[in-house]
This record gives structure tokens, C-alpha cells and sequence, in this order.
């Protein structure tokens, strides 16, 4: 009989350590998406950036900012580092989406080994709907160009 209670005891807790590693996998996978979300932004401000100064005169003065300070430097000088600075950051972006692809084949895995679901019942269902509905009060949008 002690047998049989100690299996009883054993079994939660491995539905527990399961629920954690798959709920740790899950994080992981969303702090994936985050970073990629920053970085993505990242480059999009570099090419705004590029965009802005390409088409000016090479010599003209710039500042920019190196380690929480702000110096002055050519367009020349610029320009490039902005660029290498944007690849840079690409390749990372597409270092982490592999990692991502990964880490979704792993959890796909995971869940098919361990036959876990996402359940939402009808209840949950209705009430996210109440919600969603709720979230987007107090919102109002119309035409970009339309004017009081």
C-alpha cells in the first residue's frame, strides 16, 4: 500500500514538472519573439536614419550617439558605421527567428509526447469576448485627413 500512495504522489508531480517545462518553453519562445520585435524596430530605425542622411552632402557635420554620448562626426564617417550597424542587427533578427523555428519544433514535440492541449471552454470563450469588446472602448478612429 505504501507503494501505491507514493505512485499517487508522484503522478501530480510529474504533471506538474511537465506543466512547468512546457510553461518555461512557452516563455522562452515569447521572449524570442520579443527580442526579435525590439530588434526589428532597431533596424527600422536605422533605415530611417539612412535614408535621412544618404542623399546629403558627405561633408556635412552630424552627431551621433556612441555610448550615452553625443559626438560630432561627418556624414562620411556616418553613414557607414549606420549601415554595418543595420546588417549587423539583420543577422542577428535572423539568428534568433532559427532559434524561434527551433524552439516551435520543440514545443511542438513536447506537447505531442506529453498529448498536451490548450482547452477554452464555452464559458472562457463568451467571457474573452466581453473583453476584447470592453478593451477597445473609449477608442475612437476616422480618416487620417479629415479635419474638425
Amino acid at each position: 500500500m505504501a507503494n501505491k500512495e507514493s505512485d499517487d504522489n508522484r503522478g501530480p508531480v510529474n504533471e506538474q514538472v511537465i506543466a512547468n517545462m512546457y510553461a518555461s518553453m512557452r516563455s522562452e519562445m515569447n521572449q524570442f519573439y520579443s527580442k526579435i520585435t525590439e530588434l526589428e524596430m532597431e533596424v527600422s530605425e536605422h533605415s530611417l536614419v539612412i535614408g535621412a542622411i544618404q542623399p546629403l552632402d558627405p561633408s556635412r557635420r552630424c552627431y551621433r550617439m556612441v555610448g550615452g554620448v553625443l559626438v560630432e562626426r561627418t556624414i562620411k564617417e556616418v553613414l557607414p558605421a549606420v549601415q554595418r550597424n543595420k546588417e549587423g542587427l539583420e543577422e542577428v533578427i535572423a539568428r534568433l527567428n532559427e532559434a524561434l523555428e527551433k524552439k516551435k519544433k520543440e514545443i511542438a514535440e513536447f506537447e505531442l509526447k506529453y498529448k498536451i492541449r490548450i482547452r477554452r471552454g464555452e464559458d472562457d470563450a463568451k467571457d474573452d469576448g466581453n473583453k476584447k469588446e470592453g478593451s477597445a472602448q473609449g477608442v475612437l478612429v476616422g480618416p487620417a485627413n479629415e479635419q474638425a
